[in-house]
């Protein structure tokens, strides 16, 4: 590694705003100029994923949200929004559903100054509305998990998980390897196939829940209004695959919730479920009344690292700044990888075909 490697590795996932905020600010108020708008940029900042983001008021087809790629991969992730975003919208199987996605007002993705425009949908994120109320949790995630199952339900149909796992699963696992380099040899290469095995082993034969998944279902992407936390819209569709496993956005938003109300990286919850080979117990209740629990340990634990995988890798694919980032990675991958490879012992074979999908 070069010293300039190691000195990027070093530096925090998203610039200091005090360093970037009057650039984002020039770069708001041009890309408002160039939508012809008539109201002001409010509060530009740039995500962990490469976006310059703010809301246009004065439009005239109301507020809306502003979203400039700042990188090749930032744009590809837009565009890959823009057509889930147009696939959903058009399902007609989603019925009212469809009022919780945002609607692409003008995508313009190429030239100097690419940009997609969204409605603004009403209300609050949800780990903005948990950070003031915590005692809204429980509320909040039972009706996270309901709503998008309504989506899965209205979209899936059961199937046997053997045909889909390596579509699932190897990609993302050729992203890790390519993008962070402790998982090109070594322990990080070896547990990394072991995480392979062990989901195969696990869900091969299985029969689940094949459907529309968000792929990054987390408090940050659910919108809430009210005081008590009603939920009014799902945003951020650039994850999202038409035939996902569906258990996995409602993994996605337990353990996320886990991680934010206890103050832990995402990678340290994972690594404890990997490590006691269960949930906790409240976390199981939660996705045993939202149907989308795995009906057995062995499955608890590789549908846990499934939804690691899509996490990580998720992140890693929109920024190249997470894979170089020694502290992202240690707490995230590492950690968890390293519980995989502690934990790895001959499994005997399991029957294939004897089990569903745990639905209500």
């Amino acid at each position: 590694m070069t010293l300039t490697e190691e000195l990027r590795g070093l530096l925090p996932l998203r610039p200091t705003g005090l360093l970037t905020r009057p650039a984002d600010a020039l770069a708001a108020r041009r890309l408002a100029d160039s939508l012809g708008a008539d109201g002001d940029p409010h509060r530009p900042r740039r995500t962990f994923s490469d976006l310059l983001v703010f809301r246009l008021d004065g439009s005239a087809t109301g507020p809306a949200m502003v979203k400039h790629p700042r990188s090749a991969r930032a744009a590809a992730s837009l565009e890959h929004e823009c057509e889930a975003v147009r696939r959903l919208a058009r399902d007609e199987r989603l019925g009212s559903w469809r009022r919780l996605l945002p609607v692409v007002e003008e995508r313009r993705l190429e030239g100097p100054l690419p940009v997609l425009v969204e409605s603004c949908l009403p209300g609050v994120e949800a780990d903005a509305v948990l950070r003031r109320s915590p005692g809204l949790a429980r509320r909040v995630t039972e009706s996270a998990l309901t709503t998008i199952r309504g989506l899965h339900l209205a979209t899936g149909r059961t199937q046997e998980a053997t045909p889909r796992l390596a579509g699932w699963v190897e990609p993302r696992l050729a992203v890790l390897a390519e993008e962070v380099r402790w998982c090109r040899r070594g322990e990080g290469a070896e547990a990394l196939a072991a995480v392979r095995e062990q989901v195969d082993h696990a869900l091969a034969g299985r029969r689940l829940l094949v459907a529309w998944t968000h792929g990054d279902y987390h408090p940050g992407n659910v919108l809430l209004v009210g005081g008590q936390g009603t939920l009014s819209g799902v945003i951020d569709w650039a994850g999202a695959v038409p035939d996902g496993p569906a258990m996995l956005d409602c993994h996605t938003f337990v353990l996320t919730m886990r991680h934010q109300l206890g103050g832990r990286q995402f990678g340290g919850v994972v690594a404890d479920v990997v490590r006691n080979a269960s949930l906790l117990p409240e976390d199981r209740r939660l996705l045993a009344e939202a149907g989308a629990l795995a009906p057995d340990p062995g499955a608890e634990t590789a549908f846990t690292l499934l939804t690691w995988l899509w996490h990580v890798a998720g992140n890693v694919e929109k920024s190249a700044r997470y894979g170089r980032s020694h502290r992202w990675v240690a707490d995230n991958i590492v950690c968890v990888l390293s519980e995989v490879l502690a934990h790895e012992k001959p499994q005997s074979p399991r029957p294939v075909g004897e089990d569903r999908e745990h639905t209500r």
